[in-house]
């Protein structure tokens, strides 16, 4: 389970801000014990589901080795 203060930064995250978490911590944090090594589809699905619950899109970067939360910006 991520650290419980990312809670709270992903609920006062402004629009256009991203919040990035290395895939070491992914995989901790969304499957713990998976031992994956790249970051597997359950990870992925939990982070992403974790971020809607924040009201946050969610993205894995596989050449950066790092996912990202970020509010979605209404259209201008």
């Amino acid at each position: 389970m991520p650290a419980s203060e990312l809670d709270e930064v992903l609920t006062k995250l402004p629009l256009r801000i991203g919040v990035y978490i290395p895939d070491d911590l992914l995989e901790d944090w969304f499957a713990p014990g998976a031992g994956m090594n790249p970051v597997g589809a359950k990870a992925l699905d939990a982070a992403a589901a974790y971020g809607r619950a924040f009201e946050c899109e969610f993205k894995y970067y596989p050449d950066r080795k790092e996912g990202v939360f970020w509010k979605w910006v209404p259209a201008i």
